[in-house]
């Protein structure tokens, strides 16, 4: 019987469209399920959305549309994405699927039958985005630990799961299975976790009805996290008879560290107290910045898959993502980072070598690969890469896996200029040289395969082997097939180019149009309360009065101002600015001052005008 492997992506929330950090996790995902496709075993892939909880009935209510149209929007969003990228998910779950609730439900209640779940009061601060509860320890300043949002404060009565019933059963498995998280420094924090002693968990709700309800209390909906690990073996109907993907059970997850307590603690607790195996490993991987920058819709700087894609191509964008953070590090993403990558690695390195391959063949040898046999060198160094990318897979070392491929990239290029087989007049060794020129192309096009699956079947076919990618179907058997130069793989970016566009654009924004003048909504406002935000050096927390009406502008003066001398003051502020969060304050609107290097003045206007009044 084949090897089975089980590989999933966290289940992805509903309330906002598919970024990068989706797409990392998902590329991260799909690349270890195609190498382990092309290794022969029998591989199940699934991904899927989380669709219950407050934060999809609010983000809901506030769209003036119901939880599952809302849900509906933007899974399409998901999907469409997966295959731009051309993700292989054998499978797509979502939480509001009859499949899922069945499961959630036999799980809550056996739990509650045998005493894992009970009912009592929950009091405490809780995180809606982020769908947490937190301790007075945990958030002293009782804003978000993860997200900097402001908590709230909850008093209902609960259902709880007895986690510290699990802490030394989980601290035992933690020490059967060394390499259940991996990077190590992850692993060090979730046993740090468990060992400062685990408390009881939340898992159902009274004040929200969009979840699945429990099973003997319809006055409760399950916790969304309870709910959403379940997905995992939902999708494969884990337990049921006659269930043909109940094998592939135990799974690896692949999570971003935010999430890794969840599936690290609860999740395995979850599974022991219900007489099922833990999962298989936890792969945590980092977070990306924007330009030095944390991405916030606020800041504009929340890098789209689709644009990049549009931008550079499904396997450009695959490659970088892959190639230029170690995998469970956090990550820079920027313009000129990915631009390099194309430049050095994919155009000058890969690109050039097929197209001087190909040139030299066609030159050469009329365009057919020379049918000889016994290349050593090519082979010898093919089988140390093959090995040493092998090694960093197993790992999730997406990073060093192509770097050992880079090398054997790098080797085939020297090889060809130490062999100068534009000036070889014997024609053995003419042929010997362009046959392990293309035996590498052919190694290498198998090596990709799993990260850049477009660019490797074009070498591929190209070499004119028309098989799928299984390492079965690798052989030297392409001697004497026709190699098709085409187009060239990737195309160079010039920055000059890219300087002169940006200056252009800059001109064309020089001037505006009354339109663009008039879509600003410009009120005067009287400031009625001034305090400084916490941990801020620049941030003021403004109340301003409107007339009939009363805002909270979260402003960067505080340098230049103290909250007191702003009392009473009127102000001019932009009235149509979509609200933001500002270390968990949200600000609905902006003021306007002039600046002088480092000093601000507010802009004001200078007669006795009413609060509200429009700016013309």
């Amino acid at each position: 019987m084949k090897e089975s492997f089980y590989i999933t992506t966290p289940i992805y929330y509903v309330n906002d469209i598919p970024h990068i950090g989706h797409a990392y996790t998902t590329i991260a995902a799909d690349t270890m399920a195609r190498y382990k496709r092309m290794s022969g075993c029998d591989t199940f892939f699934l991904t899927g959305t989380d669709e219950h909880g407050q934060k999809i009935e609010r983000a809901a209510k506030a769209h003036e549309t119901s939880p599952i149209e809302l849900a509906d929007k933007v899974v399409i969003r998901f999907k469409n994405l997966w295959k731009r990228l051309d993700i292989t998910n054998d499978d797509f779950i979502r939480t509001t699927e009859p499949r899922h609730l069945k499961f959630v439900q036999l799980l809550f209640n056996k739990l509650y039958e045998q005493g894992d779940i009970y009912l009592g009061n929950y009091e405490g601060w809780y995180c809606t985005p982020c769908e947490s509860f937190f301790t007075e320890t945990e958030a002293p300043d009782k804003s978000c630990p993860q997200c900097g949002r402001t908590l709230e404060k909850l008093k209902e009565e609960s259902y709880f799961f007895r986690l510290s019933r699990y802490q030394n059963k989980l601290l035992e498995f933690y020490k059967s299975h060394p390499n259940f998280v991996i990077p190590n420094t992850r692993f060090n924090e979730v046993k740090s976790f468990v060992t400062r002693g685990l408390q009881d968990l939340s898992v159902s709700r009274t004040s929200f009805s969009w979840g699945i309800p429990v099973p003997f209390d319809d006055k409760h909906v399950i916790y969304v996290w309870f709910d959403a690990l379940i997905n995992y073996i939902s999708a494969i109907n884990y337990g049921c008879k006659n269930s043909e993907t109940s094998r592939y059970w135990p799974a690896v997850h692949i999570v971003g560290k935010d999430i890794l307590q969840f599936h690290a603690v609860y999740w395995p607790a979850m599974l022991i107290a219900g007489g099922i195996e833990p999962p298989k490993q936890v792969v945590a991987h980092g977070w990306w910045t924007s330009e030095g920058k944390k991405m916030s819709k606020s800041l504009g700087n929340v890098v789209d898959p689709n644009s990049m894609i549009s931008q550079f191509g499904r396997d450009s964008f695959r490659y970088f993502l892959l190639r230029d953070v170690p995998f469970g590090q956090d990550g820079d993403f920027s313009i000129k980072a990915i631009k390099n990558r194309i430049n050095s690695d994919l155009a000058n390195d890969l690109g050039n070598l097929f197209n001087r391959v190909a040139t030299l063949i066609k030159k050469n040898s009329s365009g057919l690969i020379p049918d000889v046999s016994g290349l050593p060198e090519a082979e010898e160094n093919f089988e140390k890469m093959h090995k040493s990318a092998a090694e960093s897979m197993e790992k999730f070392d997406f990073l060093n896996a192509l770097k050992s491929i880079w090398n054997y990239i790098s080797w085939t290029n020297k090889f060809i200029t130490d062999a100068k087989p534009w000036a070889l007049t014997d024609k053995n060794k003419l042929d010997v040289t362009l046959a392990s020129a293309a035996y590498a192309l052919h190694a290498i096009a198998y090596e990709l395969a799993p990260f850049m699956p477009d660019t490797a079947e074009v070498i591929k076919r190209r070499l004119s082997d028309n098989s799928e990618f299984k390492w079965d179907n690798f052989k030297w058997d392409i001697r004497g097939s026709k190699v098709e130069k085409g187009e060239i793989l990737f195309r160079r970016y010039d920055f000059k180019k890219d300087v002169k566009e940006n200056k252009d654009h800059e001109k064309e924004k020089s001037h505006i149009s009354i339109d663009d003048v008039m879509k600003l909504e410009l009120k005067t406002a009287e400031i009625v309360s001034a305090k400084r935000v916490e941990k801020s050096e620049k941030l003021i927390k403004l109340e301003v009065s409107l007339k009939d009406e009363k805002r909270t502008i979260v402003a960067g003066i505080g340098k230049s101002y103290n909250p007191e001398e702003l009392i009473g003051k009127k102000i001019i502020i932009v009235a149509n600015l979509a609200p933001r969060q500002l270390l968990g304050i949200q600000s609905n609107g902006m003021l306007l001052a002039a600046s002088n290097k480092d000093t601000l003045s507010l802009l004001s206007v200078d007669k006795d005008i009413d609060s509200g009044s429009p700016i013309h």
